[in-house]
């Protein structure tokens, strides 16, 4: 069962997902938080496997709580954002702050449920349409890039890997696309953050499109 937590400042948008969610048979609702401070500390609490954010909310919004979480390292679970603005640099502040997956409220319960199921995975959710706007975004504002090491050259495949993993694809999706072993695409991956000097999979994206890696 994934357990997942709601943060959002709306009670009756809580409530909906939470009645929603409960329509799977894989999936719970492990708590609830109405601000970014009652966030971290139902994340303490509860543990939860997923983390559905909402990125506008009083006091303390949503990219402090990811901010927050990034000390916290691997103890910190994945964070789905789920929120009705959609603006270029709001994703993009979001994915810089640690978030591994971008959706907007209008999306159906089976494009939720697959999200989720795929951050529960190890995976991220970055849409092809999200990637073109995140482009779009760094391409205006490209952030110095003072202190970061020079990117390796990347092998043909581990751009394929590379690219899949900017498609949202978990390490399971990739080794079936590609006709890998899992264990293979893991150490892909590994090489792939090293090479890009990322801390994680969405870094490794940001970076990659900052210096226009991808194509």
């Amino acid at each position: 069962m994934i357990r997942v937590l709601v943060v959002d400042d709306q009670t009756l948008v809580r409530q909906g997902i939470r009645s929603l969610l409960d329509l799977t048979d894989d999936i719970e609702v492990a708590g609830e938080a109405d601000d970014g401070m009652t966030a971290l500390a139902a994340i303490e609490e509860h543990a939860p496997d997923v983390v559905l954010l909402d990125l506008r909310m009083p006091r303390h919004d949503g990219i402090w709580v990811l901010t927050a979480l990034q000390d916290r390292a691997a103890e910190a679970p994945p964070v789905l954002v789920l929120t009705t603005f959609d603006s270029d640099t709001l994703v993009l502040d979001a994915m810089r702050a640690g978030a591994c997956g971008y959706l907007l409220k209008d999306v159906t319960l089976e494009q939720l449920t697959h999200a989720i199921r795929v951050l529960a995975d190890g995976g991220t959710l970055i849409s092809p349409s999200i990637t073109d706007r995140l482009l779009r975004a760094v391409q205006r504002r490209r952030p110095p890039a003072a202190g970061l090491p020079p990117i390796q050259q990347l092998t043909e495949r581990e751009l394929e890997v590379l690219r899949l993993v900017a498609e949202g694809y978990s390490n399971r999706e990739i080794a079936g696309a590609l006709f890998l072993a899992e264990g293979t695409v893991k150490n892909h991956v590994s090489t792939l953050l090293l090479k890009l000097g990322a801390r994680d999979r969405t870094n490794a994206v940001l970076r990659a499109l900052h210096e226009n890696v991808l194509g």
